[in-house]
């Protein structure tokens, strides 16, 4: 119930908040191509139920038919604005009429499509115990995803060898030890991720720490944003 008043609270003020924004970009995206500025994709949710995920458009009509579900920075799939609205979550705003809905928290591992979850082990389908979230610990660490897997011939490929293994340990790591502090901390680390990720990724590895993560986890998101800041992500 904390949680849930937690998740009205926040996304009712940020939907008021946000509207003018979401208003302005929706203009944008239409100038583009006249199509409708809002992408809705089908996304599994809490328990394996299916739900309509609320998204501003960053990509061309019928990008999502083309198979690809990872995008990597120069997707030629992507509208001209694109990079710097995902770059800034702008194209992820309309997800708070998601929480205000009770199909997503605020906080939780980021919904996956379909064939994704069909993927997961016996382990990760753990993952669907609660609601998926506008953010989570792999939000920020993964949140240069498409510069990091910038020029893979094979988008989807390079996210499952790359990206799924860590992204999962986190997400499980999540719905085993989440609490309302973890929650504003993780908010406050995706807000600090827009202008600062390696700073982000630092509060990131601290919270793992603080809240009690195995070593080798800690350890291996430490390394990754070392090794993410040596290369200028």
């Amino acid at each position: 119930m904390t949680k849930r008043l937690f998740d009205l609270i926040f996304a009712m003020l940020a939907a008021i908040v946000t509207a003018p924004v979401v208003a302005l970009l929706c203009l944008i995206v239409w100038l583009q191509d006249r199509h409708n500025p809002l992408y809705i994709p089908r996304r599994i949710g809490k328990d394996g139920k299916p739900f309509p995920v609320f998204k501003l458009r960053t990509m061309v009509v019928g990008a999502d038919r083309t198979g690809v579900d990872t995008t990597i920075k120069g997707d030629n799939r992507l509208l001209p604005f694109a990079e710097t609205f995902r770059r800034y979550k702008m194209d992820e705003l309309p997800q708070f009429w998601n929480v205000i809905l009770g199909q997503m928290s605020v906080v939780g591992p980021r919904p996956n499509v379909a064939r994704e979850v069909e993927k997961y082990t016996p382990e990760e389908r753990r993952l669907l115990t609660v609601k998926p979230g506008l953010t989570d610990f792999a939000s920020v660490v993964f949140a240069d995803l498409g510069e990091r897997l910038a020029g893979q011939q094979d988008a989807n490929l390079a996210y499952e060898t790359m990206v799924r293994p860590t992204k999962a340990r986190l997400g499980l790591f999540y719905v085993d030890n989440h609490t309302l502090w973890m929650d504003i901390v993780l908010v406050a680390a995706t807000v600090v991720a827009v202008f600062d990720r390696h700073r982000a990724a630092k509060i990131v590895v601290w919270l793992l720490d603080r809240a009690g993560a195995p070593v080798d986890l800690v350890e291996m998101i430490d390394r990754q944003d070392r090794s993410a800041s040596r290369f200028g992500s």
